[in-house]
């Protein structure tokens, strides 16, 4: 067999699914309820009887799938890792948490989605039905890259009996940082004069905490947007900020407000790891993940915590960087195989 030949029978391949969601239909958003998989089969799979375990992993906001799995080059990184004996085969799924808003948050709202349903009821059985998968929680594990970094934790944190392993990727929303609710540049007024979500406009930020408020604070009878907002007219028809609504967001919206009650859930877990990029534009997400991880050594769960020089969108894919020489080491070390 010849060099070339060798290497193409190192080389995973890209299988591409469907699933009609049944969990996401109930929304107000119009989520789309056929929803894309691609998953890298490991090289080998086709040739062997072997089971595999599986790491799922949760893309970003604004993000498709396709990010991830062609312009990132992550299956060939994956491959380059199994091929130089880094890592042992396994089953990677990249699954489609886009929307006609931001994308997913990752979590249970009757406004914009059952997306935490949808991953443990939907995508996981789905996977494990399809493919030969180890279908144990010790072979499992879910990563993400930013607000799927918050997602990996969050599922981490849910269902400790699927899933034993997590590495989340400059995760945000895991804090507060330091910015009061008033102090965040969000256009409340145009998002109350909106008739869609499209009128809410083209400022990054204020489509963001419109989609907060109809993950957290969904209302659904009160359209257009289906929620509650931070700010509300008072009798005047002042914007004011509103504290019960503020508090009500940030203890589901932000991890560490509810560390407490999902601490015996993460000890439970047999590896977390999270890294977080020094020069974050918004320094509020770097003061949160220090905080969490903070607050995870006085809970005394066993974590690895890294910060690292570079901002939240380099030094992540490419042969260099940290997936490679971090999170698929990590993975190849705490997996059951």
């Amino acid at each position: 067999m010849n060099d070339s030949s060798a290497q193409y029978k190192m080389k995973g391949s890209i299988v591409e699914d469907v699933i009609q969601s049944k969990v996401l239909k109930k929304n107000k958003i119009g989520l789309n309820i056929t929803r894309k998989i691609k998953t890298y089969i490991p090289p080998g799979y086709s040739s062997s009887k072997k089971t595999y375990p599986v790491v799922y992993y949760l893309h970003s906001l604004f993000e498709h799938i396709d990010r991830v799995v062609s312009d990132q080059k992550t299956p060939e990184i994956i491959d380059k890792s199994i091929m130089s004996n880094a890592s042992k085969g396994f089953i990677f799924v990249v699954a489609d948490f886009s929307s006609p808003t931001v994308g997913s948050l990752y979590e249970n709202s009757e406004t914009s989605g059952l997306w935490l349903d949808f991953i443990s009821k939907e995508l996981v059985p789905f996977i494990d039905q399809k493919y030969r998968t180890i279908s144990d929680k010790n072979s499992r594990a879910v990563i993400g890259h930013f607000m799927g970094g918050r997602g990996a934790l969050k599922v981490a944190m849910e269902y400790p009996e699927m899933f034993s392993v997590v590495y989340a990727l400059h995760p945000v929303a895991t804090g507060s940082g330091y910015l009061p609710r008033v102090s965040l540049g969000v256009d409340w007024e145009k998002i109350h004069q909106a008739k869609s979500f499209e009128e809410v406009g083209e400022d990054i930020r204020t489509k963001i905490f419109t989609s907060v408020c109809q993950a957290f604070l969904p209302n659904t009878n009160r359209a257009p947007l289906y929620c509650n907002f931070l700010f509300e007219k008072d009798e005047n028809g002042q914007l004011q900020l509103h504290p019960n609504n503020v508090r009500k967001e940030q203890k589901e919206f932000h991890l560490d407000e509810r560390l407490d009650d999902y601490a015996e859930n993460l000890r439970s877990l047999k590896a977390i790891a999270f890294d977080w990029a020094r020069f974050d534009q918004t320094q509020a997400h770097v003061i949160s993940n220090r905080r969490f991880s903070k607050k995870l050594m006085d809970l005394n769960v066993d974590h690895q915590g890294d910060e690292f020089v570079g901002d939240p969108w380099n030094k992540y894919w490419g042969d260099d960087g940290r997936i490679a020489t971090r999170v698929l080491p990590f993975l190849n070390e705490h997996l059951s195989f």
